[in-house]
């Protein structure tokens, strides 16, 4: 594989084939990593470090410097990640059916089962884990692991995000919309007219970047719902994540080792 790595606060990643690029807020692209075995889904801890799934049942793990090292193995189609506020990280096992929970240090719980295929996760600022299934479905699971039914009736759900008042986004493939939910549940629709929408990420002020799977396009949208493109080079844009606010500055000692180093999402619609 080879990195390369030029780490600012709030750069966008986004996945694209065996490929992770990065964007600096005024749309310069550089290359993350590449030949990644098709990366999934991606979460930023809070020290920097990028955790990717790949096709090859893993977890991998790359810091601020781009130095990669594997995290976890023996996953079952792994997709969506995202952290808890303890630093825990969570997993979706989309042919396992599980959401796994993994420790800092990478020790590995099983936090539920029997959903049906998990694809997206999400936490909001209460703690609460949200996660959705391609049966149309976004689930809720509480601090003490309590699950509920936070909205039904969905078409190809992908992607999951929440913005700084909670209120929740979703990427709705089967209708290339993207929905907002109120923290109550009340369901709006925020953008329409996309094409196949998978990745959504929001950067620390409120605006909506969202991924055109079957084109070129990552669009970007103000809070207020204004539209316009922020990249079309990318082919097949899947998963999109933006870097914390603050992270560490790479250093020369790993700048020269990432110098010498030598998700595939499953799409239910092309």
């Amino acid at each position: 594989m080879l990195f390369a790595s030029s780490a600012q606060a709030q750069n966008l990643f986004v996945s694209s084939g065996s490929d992770i690029y990065e964007f600096t807020p005024s749309g310069a692209r550089s290359t993350f990593a590449s030949g990644v075995a098709y990366p999934g889904g991606m979460a930023f801890d809070s020290s920097g470090d990028l955790f990717v799934t790949d096709t090859g049942g893993n977890i991998d793990k790359f810091t601020p410097d781009g130095v990669e090292s594997t995290f976890a193995t023996g996953l079952n189609f792994p997709l969506g990640l995202a952290f808890n506020s303890a630093g825990n990280l969570f997993e979706a096992d989309g042919n396992g059916n599980k959401i796994y929970e993994f420790t800092p240090s990478g020790v590995r719980s099983t936090f539920a089962t029997g959903l049906g295929g998990v694809e997206a996760l999400a936490f909001d600022s209460a703690g609460d884990l949200f996660a959705s299934v391609p049966t149309g479905i976004i689930y809720k699971f509480t601090t003490n692991e309590v699950r509920s039914t936070f909205a039904t009736g969905l078409n190809g759900p992908a992607a999951l995000a929440f913005d700084s008042a909670g209120n929740l986004f979703e990427t709705d493939q089967g209708s290339d919309k993207i929905y907002k939910f109120t923290t109550k549940g009340v369901r709006s629709t925020f953008a329409s007219g996309l094409n196949n929408p998978v990745g959504l990420a929001i950067d620390s002020t409120d605006n909506v970047f969202e991924a055109d799977n079957s084109g070129y396009n990552i669009n970007e949208f103000t809070p207020g719902g204004v539209e316009s493109t922020f990249d079309s080079s990318v082919a097949d844009p899947v998963y999109l994540v933006f870097q914390p606010v603050s992270v560490p500055e790479p250093s020369v000692f790993g700048l020269l080792a990432v110098g010498a180093t030598a998700l595939f999402i499953r799409r239910r619609r092309c």
